[in-house]
C-alpha cells in the first residue's frame, strides 16, 4: 500500500517529480505552498508522512508531537550540520538535500514503519495525544553527520498531591535539599501550572520563570546542557548546592509548558543531574473538550508528562478527615491517567489533634481497611514550628530546623541510613534523637 505524503518548500518541483517517477512506495498527494498548509493537510488525516525541502527552521517540537498525535511522520530536508542535530532533537529525520528520490522513499517508509511499529501511531481513544515522536525517527547514513546524544542515567522524582495543599512543595524542596547534602547533584523543577511556589519558598528575589525559558528552547530545539544550566538558577546551601528551574510567575503563562517541550527538558535534565525531583500540580484531568483540536496546548500537560516520565513518584496527602479520602480518590484518578506510576503514598500533617492516639498506627489501620492496595511509605508528622522557621527564612528545614522530626522523617524518604534506624516519624525513638543534624 502506498503511503500518501504531502511536501512543502521550494524545492518540492524536483522532489515531487522524483517521487511520482517511482511508481513505488510513497504517493505526494498534495504540494504545499507553506507550512501552515500542510499542518491543515495533516490534521485533516490526508498523509501519513509530510516531507519539508524548505522552511525546517519553522519546525518546532511542539508542533511535531502534534503531528504525531495524529500519526505523521516528519522527514526535513538541510544541508546544515546545527539544523539536522537541531532536527533530530525535536524528532525529525533528517536528510541531505540533494537525497536521491528512492532513498528519500525508502527513508520516508522507514520514518512510517518505525512510527507505527513502536507504538507511536495515530491516537488510540482514550489517550490523551501526548505522543512521544522523538524517540520513534532515528539517523542513519544519510543523515547529515552527528548522531543524537544517548540518554541520560538520572532519575527523575516527582512530588503529586491532590488539591488542597498537602505540601508537595514543603517535601520536593526539602528532598532536592536533603539529597544535595548527600553530594548528589540535583536539579529542582517547578512544573505547577496553577500555583508555582518555589522560588518564594526558598526566598528567590529573582524569578525569571526557568522552566518556561528552558520550554522554550527545548521547543525550538536549542536547549543543550550548557543551556539549560544557564537557566537552572544555584540555590547554595550549608551542605551543597542545587539549581532550580523556578515555575511560570503567572497562572495565564501555562500555555508555555507544552509536553513535548516539557519532556525534552526532563531528558536534558537526566543528563546534567543525578536526580531530578519536580513538583507538579494537582490536577490530573487530560483536556478531553480540547480533543478535537490536537494543536492546542494542554493545561495539566507539564504534570501529566512530569509523572509519566518520573523513575519515582511520591503521592503526598494530608493526614486528616478531608486530606486521606481526597488521597485516596486522587491515587484511583492517577491510576487512570498515568497507568505505569506505582507511587509511593506518603502520609504528611500527622498529628495526634486530628487523628487521635498512636496517630500512625490509626492511619496505617484505616488505611488498609479503606485505602487502595499500596501501603503508606512513610508518615511526616506536623511540625508548624520548624516548617515556619524555614518559610519565614527562605530556607531549607535541613538549614532552619536540622533537629526537627520533619526534616529527619524526610530525610528518610531518600536517606537510606536514616529509614533504616528509624522506628516513627511522628514520635521519635532514641536511635532517631542520635541520627539528627
Amino acid at each position: 500500500m502506498s503511503i500518501p505524503v504531502v511536501t512543502v518548500g521550494q524545492a518540492q518541483e524536483d522532489l515531487v517529480g522524483g517521487l511520482e517517477r517511482l511508481h513505488g512506495p510513497v504517493t505526494v498527494v498534495r504540494r504545499c505552498t507553506e507550512l501552515t498548509e500542510l499542518l491543515a493537510a495533516c490534521q485533516s488525516g490526508l498523509a501519513r508522512a509530510a516531507v519539508v525541502a524548505g522552511g525546517s527552521e519553522e519546525l518546532t517540537a511542539s508542533l511535531v508531537d502534534r503531528l504525531g498525535a495524529v500519526g505523521v511522520a516528519i522527514i526535513a530536508l538541510t544541508d546544515n550540520v546545527e539544523e539536522a542535530a537541531r532536527l533530530r532533537g525535536i524528532g525529525v529525520s533528517a536528510a541531505i538535500s540533494t537525497v536521491e528520490s528512492a532513498a528519500l522513499a525508502e527513508r520516508i517508509s522507514e520514518a512510517v514503519a518505525q512510527f507505527s511499529g513502536h507504538g507511536i501511531t495515530a491516537p488510540v481513544p482514550g489517550e490523551r495525544g501526548f505522543a512521544e515522536t522523538g524517540a520513534a525517527l532515528r539517523a542513519d547514513a544519510t543523515d547529515v553527520d552527528d548522531a543524537p546524544a544517548p540518554a541520560g542515567t538520572g532519575k527523575i522524582i516527582a512530588v503529586w498531591g491532590p488539591a488542597g495543599s498537602p505540601g508537595r512543595t514543603l517535601v520536593a524542596v526539602n528532598i532536592a535539599g536533603e539529597l544535595a547534602a548527600e553530594g548528589k547533584s540535583v536539579l529542582l523543577v517547578d512544573a505547577d501550572s496553577y500555583a508555582a511556589s518555589i522560588g518564594a519558598v526558598l526566598g528567590l528575589l529573582d524569578e525569571a520563570a526557568g522552566l518556561a525559558q528552558a520550554c522554550r528552547l527545548a521547543d525550538q530545539g536549542l536547549l543543550d546542557r550548557e543551556a539549560l544550566l544557564r537557566v537552572a538558577m544555584p540555590v547554595a546551601i550549608k551542605s551543597g548546592t542545587f539549581r532550580v528551574l523556578t515555575g511560570i510567575t503567572r497562572a495565564d503563562r501555562w500555555t508555555e509548558l507544552r509536553a513535548a517541550a516539557m519532556a525534552l527538558v526532563l531528558e536534558r535534565a537526566r543528563e546534567v543531574a543525578d536526580v531530578v525531583v519536580v513538583d507538579t500540580g494537582f490536577c490530573l484531568e487530560a483536556d478531553e473538550e480540547l480533543s478535537f483540536d490536537t494543536m492546542a496546548p494542554r493545561r495539566n500537560a507539564a504534570t501529566l508528562r512530569s509523572l509519566e516520565m518520573a523513575d519515582t513518584v511520591f503521592a503526598v496527602g494530608s493526614a486528616d478527615s478531608v486530606g486521606v479520602p481526597r488521597l485516596v480518590r486522587g491515587l484511583a484518578e492517577l491510576d487512570t491517567a498515568v497507568p505505569g506510576a506505582n507511587p509511593e503514598v506518603v502520609m504528611n500533617k500527622v498529628r495526634a489533634a486530628a487523628v487521635g492516639r498512636s496517630p500512625e498506627r490509626q492511619l496505617r489501620e484505616a488505611w488498609e481497611r479503606y485505602g487502595p492496595a499500596i501501603g503508606i511509605k512513610a508518615f511526616l508528622p506536623a511540625d508548624p514550628g520548624a516548617s515556619d522557621a524555614a518559610l519565614i527564612s527562605g530556607s531549607l528545614l535541613l538549614e532552619a530546623a536540622p533537629e526537627s522530626r520533619l526534616r529527619s522523617a524526610i530525610a528518610a524518604l531518600v536517606c537510606a541510613p536514616v529509614q533504616r534506624n528509624s522506628r516513627s516519624s511522628v514520635f521519635p525513638s532514641t536511635a532517631k534523637r542520635r541520627l539528627r543534624g
